[in-house]
């Protein structure tokens, strides 16, 4: 499939060491994301380890690596420390901490001194807003909305990412991710409205292969899984 096929962005959302060593040859993939919890399911005990480790054989595309304290002091310091590991790492930082208080003030704070921020957990375009104040004068960032859990709440995502796309536009240093995919149907709908970057988990990278595959073959394939199923488990009546 040709790389140039989509002009959205695919950035690999994952933890897991061998499936993103597999992805960093996939030229459709251009960046990686992890974030505490994928790298608590992957089983990652040592955060620094695995970052460095991943680092020394991804050396030259843009990785998210996300802080996990919540006092904002400290999560400066880990910043700060994860900001030193590489030039094309990118922080992680929540839009609040976990007491709902804004992370503004510590956004802007390290992206003045040059520190490149993927501001994460977005949902509303109040938070876009207050986080592209804490952006516009720093380097080169990301925010990411949520929309795979914003469609999970039963309301459509593509308005706030089209109304957050017109509040970028003439700041392009600040991109764009559509974050929490659901199923590749979303990287058609963030291609559609010109959204900068899309979050695949690895099962979803996978499945670009059949993307826009001709539903009468899928159709057959299915029929055809069935069947041999059917045949392999020997079934009677």
């Amino acid at each position: 499939m040709p790389v140039d096929l989509f002009k959205t962005r695919i950035f690999a959302d994952g933890a897991d060491r061998i499936s993103m060593l597999e992805l960093y040859r996939n030229p459709l993939v251009t960046g990686f994301t992890t974030n505490p919890t994928l790298m608590k399911k992957a089983g990652i005990t040592d955060f620094e380890a695995f970052a460095r480790n991943i680092l020394t054989h991804i050396p030259d595309r843009p990785i998210s690596l996300e802080v996990f304290a919540d006092d904002f002091i400290e999560m400066a310091r880990q910043a700060r420390k994860i900001h030193s590991w590489g030039d094309f790492v990118f922080v992680k930082i929540p839009v609040t901490n976990a007491k709902g208080v804004s992370s503004r003030a510590l956004i802007q704070s390290l992206a003045s001194d040059g520190i490149k921020i993927n501001v994460t957990a977005v949902m509303t375009l109040d938070q876009v807003e207050e986080t592209t104040k804490a952006l516009e004068h720093g380097p080169s960032s990301f925010i990411s909305i949520f929309a795979g859990r914003i469609a999970d709440t039963g309301r459509d995502p593509i308005p706030l990412m089209q109304s957050a796309l017109s509040h970028l536009s003439d700041l392009p240093h600040i991109e764009l991710i559509w974050a929490s995919p659901r199923e590749i149907l979303n990287l058609y709908q963030a291609i559609n409205i010109g959204c900068h970057v899309i979050t695949l988990p690895h099962s979803l990278v996978n499945k670009i292969r059949i993307f826009k595959k001709d539903l009468t073959s899928f159709s057959l394939e299915t029929v055809k899984m069935f069947y041999d199923d059917g045949l392999k488990a020997g079934y009677n009546i």
